[in-house]
Formats: structure tokens, sequence, C-alpha cells
């Protein structure tokens, strides 16, 4: 009986569609155009949308607003020339909820290699996010988060706890790779020493190598004594280069032959000092590419590249916003001495929809901004930074640059029986506009 079942789903030509009706996952397929031609069960269920509902129309005006976010190139009109991307984003369902989607988006192509859609599949982590929120596990080592990438980077440096390789960290301005560094070198063998933070981009040219190294007195105009350098001051410890790709190919080769042999010459000495310390460099820019282009020594850089830690951007562990925004709020909170501020579930929202180009840094200034732009004890999509605000509406603005008006949105309310994710559908406009009018007009009342 189960084999003749078996034998009857593979003659079926609906097949297909059973299997993908039974997966975990849902599943969304559009065509070039936007327009969806497949929406499976679990899909239904996660969005709060029927089928009917969706296949057949362009996929941002089946939910009122891109499913993906904005993340997706087809918002600009132009197919993504990557095949495949992953990333978190937020969404508003059909019955007004708002839920956490984790991404996965796929070009998909003919026999001849040319795209003709997208398969778009998701699962709901709302679920998980708020388990994990409430066990009251923020992060490691005074890093915050708990997206898989953020996990995979806590048990790189617990495996590395017992060795003193070099460790490279390369990602984003903003991303926090001194946070790393510092976590590394605490839950390290020399925890007991002194981290030294260096700048390499920041110390100017003709100082650098004393600024490292040190110098004896008289070795130039100024040099009225004998100063440690960085290095020696941190001996047993560990020395963090931010920015290494900015050194000379001059401060390149003497770091080189520090490394090499574990001694250096300080600025007007006639011999060489030794110290111990271990290395841990960091860089925005791709280093080997750097190297390619005879901007950095390759033997340096595999001195340095031993082992590599790739620090993603918070566009790609979105799931980790909300957790960083209840964090900078409580720290603000204990600067002034009063309750943190709460934010509001628009606001949220918009900021989990914004790419975050300035990476965490940028987070944590936004928050600065909207506390002191906030006048009450909730941060409204209001008291976000201009550029958050506009790029929530950058794809989903009123028909032929309409503006709204209390009547159509009185109208749009009592038709959508106070549902507002589908009130901002009919009006055409994006639910963080909608919430805005809302905020702005406290008169209006739905049914």
């Amino acid at each position: 009986m189960q084999q003749a079942s078996i034998n009857q789903l593979i003659s079926n030509p609906d097949s297909l569609e059973l299997v993908l009706d039974n997966l975990k996952e849902g599943v969304i397929a559009h065509d070039l155009d936007r327009r969806v031609f497949f929406f499976n069960r679990e899909a239904e269920r996660i969005t709060g949308y029927d089928r009917s509902q969706v296949v057949g129309r362009d996929c941002h005006d089946a939910f009122g607003a891109p499913l993906c976010g904005g993340h997706c190139a087809f918002c600009t009109g132009c197919p993504p020339p990557d095949s495949h991307r992953e990333y978190q984003t937020l969404i508003t369902t059909g019955n007004g909820n708002q839920r956490i989607l984790e991404m996965s988006v796929t070009m998909m192509r003919d026999n001849g290699g040319g795209p003709f859609g997208v398969l778009a599949a998701f699962r709901d982590i709302t679920d998980l996010f708020q388990s994990a929120r409430e066990s009251g596990i923020t992060g490691f080592a005074d890093i915050i988060g708990r997206d898989a990438k953020m996990t995979a980077i806590f048990q790189q440096i617990r495996d590395l706890s017992d060795y003193d390789y070099p460790v490279h960290l390369f990602g984003e301005t903003g991303t926090g790779k001194e946070l790393v560094a510092g976590a590394i070198h605490r839950t390290g063998r020399r925890a007991k020493h002194v981290f030294v933070p260096i700048n390499c981009g920041a110390l100017p040219e003709g100082l650098i190598e004393s600024e490292l190294f040190g110098h004896v007195k008289g070795a130039f105009t100024g040099a009225v004594r004998d100063k440690k350098g960085r290095f020696e001051l941190a001996d047993g410890g560990t020395v963090f280069l931010d920015e290494v790709a900015e050194l000379s190919k001059h401060m390149q080769v003497k770091l080189l032959r520090f490394l090499q042999e574990g001694t250096f010459e300080k600025v007007g000495a006639e011999r060489t000092s030794s110290v111990d310390v271990r290395i841990i460099s960091a860089t925005n820019r791709d280093l080997l590419k750097e190297v390619r282009h005879n901007r950095f020594r390759d033997d340096l850089y595999y001195r340095l590249n031993v082992i590599p830690i790739r620090i993603p951007p918070l566009r790609e562990r979105k799931t980790d916003i909300p957790l960083l925004v209840d964090h900078f709020l409580k720290e603000a909170a204990r600067r002034r001495d009063r309750p943190p501020l709460q934010i509001s579930r628009e606001a949220l929202g918009t900021m989990l929809d914004y790419p975050w180009p300035g990476n965490v840094r940028q987070l944590q200034n936004a928050i600065q901004y909207s506390i002191v732009k906030c006048g009450d004890n909730t941060i409204t999509v209001d008291a976000l930074p201009l550029e958050v605000r506009e790029f929530q509406d950058a794809g989903c603005r009123c028909p032929a640059g309409g503006k709204l008006s209390a009547e159509a949105v009185l109208e749009a309310l009592g038709v959508s029986g106070g549902n507002k994710a589908k009130a901002a559908r009919a009006l055409g406009v994006g639910r963080a506009t909608l919430y805005r009018f809302l905020d702005k007009h406290p008169d209006i009342r739905h049914p």
C-alpha cells in the first residue's frame, strides 16, 4: 500500500506541490516581474495570507510592502547578480502581528542558465528569539549577540584560549573588531597582562616607529628622555594592531622583522630589545587584495593571517538588533541614573528593515540620537535618525506622490476593521508612514 502511494505521487504532475506543502519552511516563488506563482501551506501559516490572496500578484502589492524587507534587488527593479542570499527581516502578517523571519533567497535559472525567477524559503524564528531573550543570555565576553554567525565566533574565541597564534580580524567599519580582539585576550593565557590597542591609521607617519618601538633620549628633536614603545608596554600581554593595512611599506618591514625574530630596535638605539607579546591584527579592507596590488607585503600577510576571523556586518545578523537596542538603552539609563526608555514596535521594525552601513557603531549612535529626540518614555519612529526613517519609505510611497489625509486614513481603517497593516496597503503607503501619521494625529480613532 505504501509503495502504491509513492508510485501514485511520482506519476502525479502535482506531486511537487504536495511535497512542498508538507515542508516545515515557507516557500514563495515569483517570476522576473515579481509575479508570485507559488506559495506553500507553511508560507500561508507564517504570513497570515491565503495563497488565493498572493498567487498571481506582485509580491510587493500582495503583502502591502516587500516581504523581503527591502533587501531584495528586485526592490530597485534590477535582478540580483548573485544567486543566493540569506538574512533576517521583520514582517507584518496579514493579521497585523509582527514576526521575525530567517530568509534564504535563490535566483532560479532555466536549462540555458538564464534567470527566470526567485525562490525564497523562510522560517519563523520569533519564538526562538524570544526564548533566547528570556533566558537572560546576551552574548559572550562583553560582545552582544546570539545570531548563529556570532555564536560561531564565540566558539572560535574559546578554541583560541590555549593558543598564542596570531589572529587577523576582518570586517566592515563599526562591526566591533576591537571588542572581539579584547575578548580573545581576556579568555586567553595572557588575560592577567595588559591589552594594548594601536590604531595604525591614526598615528602620524613620522612618529609611528617611535610609538610602536620606543626611542632613546636624543634620538630626534624633542626626544628629551627614553620612551617605551607600545610593544614594550605590552610585554607579556597582547598588542592589537587595528587598521594594519594603513602601515607604510617601511613599517611593514619593521613589523615583519619583529614577528620573525621577536626583537626590535628603539629609534636611536644601538642594541636590540625583545619582548613577549601576542599579535592580533584587524582591517576593514580585503588584505589579500592589498597584497595583489602590491600595497601590503605578502610575507607579512601570511605572518598575520594565521587564524582569520570574519566579523559579520549587522545586516547579516539582524536578529541581534533588538538585543543591541535593549543593551544601549539600559547602558544610557545607567549613565543618567534613570529607568531605561522603551522602543515602540514600529520603531523597532523600522530599525530591523534598515541595512546599517555603519554597523553596530551606527546603531549605537542612532539610539543616542533617539534618546535625545524622544519627548516621552517610548522611542517612536519619529525619534529615529532621518536616514533610517527615509529608508523605510524608499520603496513604498503614496501613488503619484500623494499625501495622506485624515479622511482617507479613517476610511481605510474602517474598511480594514482597524488593521493598520491592511489599511497601509489600501492607502498605498509603507507601514511606518501610516504609523507616523497616526502618531502625529492622535485624534484619529479607528473602530
